[in-house]
């Protein structure tokens, strides 16, 4: 693929504060949700949503803020350079309307992936031109008789004299009706395997009327406001240049780069959390029983305090998943796939529990709680959207052996020349390389720093413990996580052949799960380790301890709850946060307690 993100220089701290910068003046646009007169609040969205429509008001904001240039790398002219800082900045939007996210955004950014990696000149050049100018383009990759299964897709681009003519259809295309443009992904060789198929960069305007039909339009139970809809070609012709690099190569196209959606979505949604979290927070502060709030009481206490821990989990390891992007793009073919099976789920259970503890108001369509059922709605079309959680672990099985051999097992041996994960990987406000395609690979050959990171990591523990009791009980949890690891190699290399392969048994399934759940633990010790003293937060133990707790529940590998001193003080920082409005986020934790430096706040 030919190389576009990449500058050939590493990312000025100055990027950093422009980045922040945007976050907070997208934040100030969207202004306060609670507030009724907000044209862009919570009851204008629930609203809009209640009428199957995204909000006007917010769509114009959104237009008046330029999103569009947020999707374009900056090399081309747009303000795409960090995935993290992407990350965060859509996380904004997902917090206040999913429904807004996605329909105004996410999906141009995904069109425009293959554009950047496969594209002419001359084809990234208007794709960037019509995006950083407000205009939409489509990814149209569903076909519902054959769901993700890409291999089987049969829009057919036929060739023509004059370049192609398309035959079939596409299915719950986001934003199809109204596009200015779409990559579509076609069958362009009746031959099966991984080269029958090919980008095309349309511009739907310029499509012959009668042999195209935009109009189909399918009705969700989330992100209603989204114009999910369909587009069908009856011998359309297309010109030749339409091609988006080499007949044959968009399969491969695909498999790489939307490696850096599944490591960027995830961190987004995480705002959906946030939102809900928020949500049944007032709930149990305002809500009066036995005495005093609900929240007083030691049940709903704890699970306001898990769902909390869940999210920093989440926070963590989308956070670090963006970064190696970066950092680590070789292995992201495995990473992006656990990251993007496993936020989800995890905000989802949160979802639930969270919903228990709201009781009937948790499926209330108004009054002051009805924002976290259309959340409720809204988060299981996005952990569908894209990739479902059942075709991220079919992409991790394959390559379980291959990881247990040539990554886990030098970790867990301590051979000195086992790959170290560089430190600047969790550190959260470090600069970043600029992100290179060309580094993206369809498998990892065997490559996990993150994973590996682990042992390494559980015998320095293990050592600072014997004069640091404040750490003893992470030293035993990160021990019991390497132990795990170990399980999962000696697991992993007993799969027999046919679990090897993506039509696996439940076993290997099972296997890649617990995985993921290594890979988060991972990422929050090293998030831990890495902070300095301008993130108290961070730096304390009881966040990753509580983490690794809740991380180890799940496992199976352990059934204590939190203890209450930890439930109390964690219930504490989330309660004064959200008096004081201050983000849950990771990322910004230490920007609540010290001021910025002059470097920081000069763009």
């Amino acid at each position: 693929m030919t190389n576009l993100l990449t500058t050939g220089a590493t990312q000025d701290p100055a990027d950093h504060a422009t980045a922040l910068e945007r976050i907070q003046r997208l934040e100030a646009l969207l202004g306060d949700p609670g507030d009724p007169d907000n044209p862009l609040g919570l009851r204008a969205v629930l609203a809009a949503d209640e009428r199957g429509e995204l909000l006007p008001e917010g769509e114009r904001a959104l237009a008046a803020f330029g999103l569009g240039a947020e999707f374009v790398p900056a090399a081309l002219g747009g303000r795409f350079a960090r995935a993290d800082r992407f990350s965060l900045l859509m996380r904004s939007l997902f917090r206040r309307d999913c429904s807004l996210g996605i329909g105004h955004g996410v999906t141009s950014f995904i069109a425009g992936l293959p554009v950047w990696a496969d594209g002419s000149a001359e084809q990234r050049r208007r794709a960037a031109e019509l995006l950083c100018g407000g205009g939409r383009i489509v990814a149209a990759y569903t076909e519902l008789d054959h769901g993700s299964d890409f291999a089987r897709v049969s829009l057919a681009a036929r060739p023509a004299p004059d370049g192609y003519l398309l035959d079939g259809g596409k299915q719950l295309v986001n934003n199809i009706g109204r596009a200015e443009a779409a990559v579509l992904f076609a069958r362009t060789d009746d031959r099966p395997g991984s080269r029958s198929h090919s980008h095309l960069l349309v511009d739907l305007d310029a499509l012959p009327a009668d042999r195209v039909d935009r109009s189909a339009r399918y009705a969700t139970s989330g992100v209603r406001g989204c114009l999910l809809g369909g587009v069908a070609f009856d011998d359309c012709p297309v010109p030749a240049d339409a091609l988006l690099g080499q007949e044959g190569g968009a399969m491969e196209t695909v498999l790489k780069v939307f490696q850096v959606t599944r490591c960027v979505l995830p961190g987004m949604v995480v705002g959906v959390g946030d939102g809900q979290l928020r949500a049944v927070l007032d709930f149990a502060e305002e809500r009066r029983l036995y005495g005093g709030p609900v929240s007083a009481l030691p049940l709903p206490r704890t699970v306001l305090t898990e769902a909390f821990v869940d999210l920093l989990t989440c926070d963590a390891l989308s956070m670090v998943a963006a970064r190696s992007l970066h950092l680590l793009p070789e292995e992201a073919s495995v990473r992006s796939a656990a990251v993007k099976y496993l936020v989800p789920k995890m905000l989802q259970d949160n979802s639930y529990r969270l919903g228990v503890l709201l009781g009937a108001r948790s499926y209330v369509r108004e009054g002051p709680y009805a924002g976290f059922q259309k959340a409720a709605r809204d988060l299981p079309v996005v952990a569908l959207a894209h990739a479902s959680g059942a075709v991220c672990l079919s992409n991790i099985v394959p390559q379980l052996p291959r990881l247990a051999e040539r990554a886990w097992r030098p970790a867990l041996d301590r051979v000195p020349s086992a790959p170290a994960v560089p430190e600047t990987l969790f550190r959260l406000h470090d600069p970043l390389p600029a992100l290179d395609f060309t580094r993206l690979e369809l498998s990892t050959r065997g490559a996990d720093s993150l994973a590996g990171y682990l042992p390494a990591l559980a015998d320095e523990l293990d050592r600072e413990a014997a004069h640091r009791p404040e750490i003893a009980e992470l030293a035993r949890l990160a021990d019991a996580f390497t132990a795990e690891l170990a399980d999962l190699t000696r697991r992993a290399d007993a799969l027999s052949p046919r679990d090897r392969t993506p039509v696996a048994g439940r076993r290997a399934f099972l296997l890649a799960e617990r995985y993921a759940h290594l890979l988060a633990a991972a990422a929050c010790l090293g998030v831990w380790r890495a902070a300095g003293p301008g993130d108290p937060f961070l730096a304390d133990a009881l966040w990753v301890t509580a983490a690794l707790r809740r991380l180890a529940e799940h496992l199976g590998l352990s059934r204590q709850p939190l203890p209450e001193s930890a439930v109390d003080a964690l219930y504490e920082e989330l309660a004064g946060r959200h008096r004081a409005s201050h983000t849950f986020d990771l990322f910004r934790t230490g920007l609540a307690t010290r001021a910025l430096s002059a470097k920081e706040v000069d763009s």
